[in-house]
């Protein structure tokens, strides 16, 4: 089958699906996956079940797992994101309703789980370095470092000093979103059929959920994360808080890039290419987007 970047899949018959780790170095992620994925499942998210996880090396020299095969074709085997026009918007609204019931997870809830770091509070400072170290590397000039500095010091503003910690997929990007088309009228729509790969869970602040889907993608995941009960709890939080947290990370992980710019060829994470995110942010602010993300910009 397709295959990411920590694991090889292989088809056992019609109904299952084996995972086996390309290398030693990714077998603490299928460690963490044989943890949460039941844990998901019990909160009702829809993802693969687990049939077998087998780490006593008899068979194999590392770990493997073997889940239940769930229909349809990954989100990112379907050409060209935007030939499918409004079928993406309604996965990655049902996506939402998705998370915001596994965002009900906290440590409180369900215990610690085998492998799952915790990701702490993020540094404040942070963005002003990457903007300082891409201004001495030459990858910025002046004006724009002050922009970029001014922008993330605006959408900190929004953002509460405490953030939650709840346990987080790691990885919601096209190629971890299986679906399948919907029978009956209208052409292109889709349906989520299930989430895959949880091997970057962690325990996080909720918005980081949102940060490796493209831009253009978000707003109808929060809708779907607000419907289902995720979100601002009902007016709690600043207004546009949601938006300004995940925006800071996409912009923040846009910048990062530049100072690794090194393609990877044959990739198919939509992050891979060193641009992308870059692009895709302008893309996104230059169609449009609903309110409240022009006044974010």
């Amino acid at each position: 089958m397709a295959s990411g970047v920590a694991n090889r899949a292989y088809l056992l018959g019609p109904d299952l699906v084996l995972r086996v780790p390309r290398t030693e170095a990714f077998v603490a992620d299928l460690v963490k996956e044989a943890a949460v994925i039941p844990v998901a499942r019990a909160a009702g998210v829809r993802t693969p079940a687990l049939v077998t996880f087998d780490d006593s090396r008899t068979d194999a020299d590392v770990p493997y797992m073997v889940l239940e095969r769930v229909p349809g074709a990954d989100l990112a085997d379907l050409a060209g994101l935007d030939g499918i026009g409004a079928g993406a918007g309604d996965v990655f609204r049902e996506v939402g309703r998705e998370l915001a019931r596994l965002h009900a997870l906290t440590p409180d809830v369900v215990g610690e789980l085998t492998g799952v770091p915790v990701e702490y509070d993020p540094d404040a400072r942070a963005p002003h370095r990457l903007i300082d170290g891409l201004l001495g590397d030459g990858m910025l000039d002046a004006e724009a470092a002050r922009w970029l500095r001014g922008w993330f010091d605006r959408l900190a503003e929004r953002i509460p000093g405490a953030l939650p910690r709840v346990l987080v997929h790691g990885d919601i990007a096209p190629q971890n979103l299986l679906v399948s088309p919907v029978a009956g009228p209208g052409r292109g729509r889709l349906a989520l059929t299930g989430i895959v790969d949880w091997g970057d869970a962690m325990w996080a602040d909720p918005a980081v959920e949102f940060a490796k889907t493209p831009l253009w993608g978000v707003p109808a995941m929060l809708d779907g994360y607000r419907e289902g009960g995720g979100g601002d709890g009902g007016g709690r939080d600043a207004p546009y808080a949601w938006e300004a947290r995940v925006l800071r990370h996409h912009l923040g992980w846009a910048l990062a890039r530049l100072r690794d710019p090194a393609p990877v060829p044959g990739e198919r994470h939509w992050t891979a290419p060193p641009a992308s995110r870059l692009l895709g942010i302008l893309r996104f602010f230059a169609s449009s987007p609903p309110e409240p993300w022009p006044a974010l910009a």
